[in-house]
């Protein structure tokens, strides 16, 4: 469908403008992640190893056949992304979260937005399970959303011409997170692997099908 470079707002300013000048959608997104993270933080080691085990992403729960009941493993590609290995892992996620959110749902709205959000969640995981599917480790974090968030960015720049290629970045991205997934873990999620394969699926679900998310133009 033809794209409307004029969907893409610049920044408003004005005396009610708010203090912090996110959409609401995205502060409720940030809230929720924040508030998971504190309550996380006040149970008990062990009730939180099992709640992360049981809203967490774990491969093998799906390839198995054991694991979590049928309810857990229903909710578990959406539940895991709003469960984060620590503090610096939620605060890069959400910082990150925040920078690329915004011009997406200026041009989405928020339920576009929130279902774009959630579906690359969704196959960041599933892309993850297809790589490692006999894995017992939780996958965790909202990295694979976010990467689907930051891959709309980039086509919705190459749309209204602010970006030539998406060749250099796409491909400095993907090596990027190759190599850290690969070498080392990441500062961020506690020096944890990185799930790599689950952040370039939700890269690539992002810059595929931005386009089948955005409203219709008015005839």
């Amino acid at each position: 469908m033809p794209f409307d470079e004029n969907r893409l707002p610049g920044p408003r300013r004005g005396a009610g403008e708010r203090a912090i000048n996110l959409p609401p959608v995205l502060l409720w997104l940030i809230g929720i992640n924040v508030a998971i993270q504190v309550v996380r933080e006040l149970l008990p080691d062990q009730l939180d190893l099992d709640m992360i085990q049981q809203f967490g992403l774990v491969p093998a729960a799906y390839t198995s056949g054991a694991g979590p009941d049928m309810l857990s493993l229903l909710l578990a590609p959406i539940t895991y992304q709003f469960v984060h290995g620590g503090w610096m892992h939620l605060g890069i996620n959400m910082i990150t979260l925040a920078a690329f959110g915004v011009p997406v749902v200026r041009v989405l709205g928020a339920r576009r937005f929130l279902l774009f959000y959630l579906s690359a969640g969704i196959v960041a995981g599933f892309v993850h399970v297809f790589f490692f599917p006999d894995s017992a480790d939780p996958v965790v974090g909202a990295s694979g959303a976010i990467s689907g968030v930051f891959g709309a960015v980039l086509m919705l720049m190459r749309y209204v011409g602010s970006l030539p290629s998406l060749l250099p970045i796409a491909g400095v991205w993907i090596a990027l997170n190759v190599f850290f997934g690969l070498y080392g873990g990441t500062p961020g999620a506690g020096g944890d692997p990185v799930a790599w394969t689950a952040h370039i699926g939700g890269f690539v679900y992002g810059l595929a099908v931005i386009r089948l998310f955005m409203p219709r133009p008015p005839s």
